[in-house]
């Protein structure tokens, strides 16, 4: 029913007056309240929202194609409502979400740039400097798109039964190449664009952990926090 959960703790200074709800792509993503903490998980879109949230307290931002009838437009988070500098307003309000994030939580006493990847849907590489200022990014179609891609418009390509990342960079089963080709696409994208000198990388987003611990193995001293997002929205309101 949900995927990753867990359970952070925050100082004393951060409010615990609102629940969160991002939509995104292709699932809903929750920060709920739990006596000092928040409980992170996702659900589909099918699925019932979780049993006692107070629709009045419940703060939200959109990427995704969700009804919005029943949320409250005064507790929509847009990139108005935020203080990130240089941001334009066509970015996408997860991306801007994930900046403060970074900018927010990451000790940056050498004021590196920051790069965050969103590894979702579609993988976001976004660069700030260490005033949070927007330097720029890209957007690369995700793990699961591509391979959904491959299957929807190609004749001999089906979508892999299991989802791995094979450790050969050249297979002979068509699926294990799928896989393989895919996972290098995006750590060749992330590797072009990191420059261990000059940046903090941090990845996050729903494929951080399955794709972040191979990238770790090849990128040292990197950051996962599959949840930025959501403290980036919980941040907006303190």
């Amino acid at each position: 029913m949900a995927f990753m959960s867990m359970t952070i703790k925050f100082s004393d200074s951060i409010r615990l007056d609102f629940d969160y709800l991002l939509i995104g792509n292709s699932r809903l993503h929750w920060a709920i309240r739990k006596d000092n903490s928040y409980k992170f998980f996702h659900t589909f879109f099918n699925q019932r929202f979780p049993k006692n949230i107070n629709l009045k307290k419940l703060v939200w931002a959109s990427v995704g194609k969700y009804p919005i009838s029943k949320l409250s437009n005064n507790n929509e988070i847009n990139i108005n409502n935020l203080t990130m500098k240089e941001m334009p307003d066509h970015i996408g309000i997860d991306r801007v979400l994930a900046c403060l994030a970074a900018h927010k939580i990451i000790e940056n006493k050498l004021k590196k740039n920051i790069l965050i990847v969103d590894l979702g849907t579609t993988v976001s590489i976004t660069k700030i400097d260490n005033q949070g200022n927007l330097i720029g990014g890209q957007l690369l179609p995700g793990f699961t798109t591509q391979l959904k891609s491959m299957d929807e418009n190609t004749k001999n390509l089906t979508f892999p039964k299991n989802t791995f990342i094979p450790s050969k960079n050249f297979q002979t089963v068509t699926s294990k190449a799928m896989l393989k080709g895919v996972y290098n696409s995006i750590f060749g994208a992330i590797k072009l664009s990191f420059n261990k000198n000059q940046d903090i990388l941090i990845i996050c987003g729903g494929d951080a952990k399955f794709l972040g611990e191979k990238i770790k193995k090849e990128i040292k001293n990197i950051i996962i926090e599959p949840n930025l997002v959501m403290y980036g929205m919980i941040f907006s309101r303190n």
